[in-house]
């Protein structure tokens, strides 16, 4: 029975993951959310193979709690950690890294970031290291993004999103370094970014809206094809399959949901 860990799983992208894989009923799927009263979503699939647990990313009792937990209901093991959980300051996301109202919340966004996007995957990581070893999989895959790659910046000349992008850069070679370390335990690290993708629950504010449109025109500069966001059951569709295929031989690798470097 494989099992898998997701942490960020009550909405969008995270939810979607679990929604999909406990589809089958012989997977055992462990749904890690910040608080559990807010996971309606979850609870309403109604499914004896997803187990939820409440924990932080950002707090390392809650997540050795969360490994102990796994640990208690898989016999020790875990086949795939699946580090979904992110952080982005949606409020400034519009902003260059010079165009700030002050350098103390640049500073704070910009620590926010990396605290979440690679601290806090970091230590996911080896909490749950010890599991990972006595799985069959022994597959980490961590969520990145198109804008923590250079020449997708370069190409789209999006220079927005600054604290965000620059966290997913560094989260890319926390990848590279657990891969190197691990292939030959046959371990299988991966960076996968899910595409452009439409995680909203109610409508766009007219800011909110300007800067998604701002933010497709830059796209098109690289990708001219480029329609708009996927919807999260396509996105996770899609990397499942990228997932499934993927082989030690292409461990520490930072690829789309499409398998390559075609980021939307």
């Amino acid at each position: 029975m494989p099992s898998y860990a997701i942490t960020g799983a009550a909405r969008g992208i995270g939810f979607e993951f679990v929604n999909q894989l406990s589809a089958d009923s012989g997977n055992i799927v462990f749904a890690l959310v910040r608080n559990e009263a807010t996971a309606n979503k979850l609870k309403e699939l109604g499914r004896h193979n997803v187990h939820i647990i409440e924990a932080d990313i950002t707090n390392n009792k809650a997540l050795k709690y969360a490994a102990a937990e796994v640990s208690r209901l898989t016999g020790n093991s875990l086949d795939y950690l699946i580090n979904n959980a992110g952080f982005v300051e949606s409020e400034r996301e519009g902003l260059t890294l010079d165009s700030y109202s002050s350098e103390e919340l640049l500073t704070k966004d910009l620590l926010d970031s990396f605290n979440i996007n690679v601290v806090g995957i970091i230590h996911t990581i080896n909490i749950f290291l010890p599991l990972l070893k006595n799985g069959k999989a022994k597959t980490v895959v961590t969520l990145s993004t198109g804008l923590g790659d250079l020449d997708m910046t370069m190409g789209s000349e999006l220079i927005t999103s600054g604290p965000y992008s620059i966290s997913k850069a560094a989260v890319n070679m926390v990848n590279a370094k657990y891969a190197a370390q691990y292939k030959s335990e046959g371990f299988i690290f991966l960076a996968i970014s899910p595409g452009l993708v439409d995680t909203s629950t109610r409508a766009p504010t007219e800011k909110e809206l300007e800067q998604l449109m701002a933010m497709i025109g830059k796209f098109r500069n690289a990708y001219p094809d480029f329609t708009g966001p996927i919807t999260p059951e396509t996105s996770v569709r899609m990397q499942l399959e990228v997932i499934n295929r993927i082989t030690v031989n292409d461990t520490g690798a930072f690829i789309s949901h499409k398998g390559n470097k075609e980021w939307l």
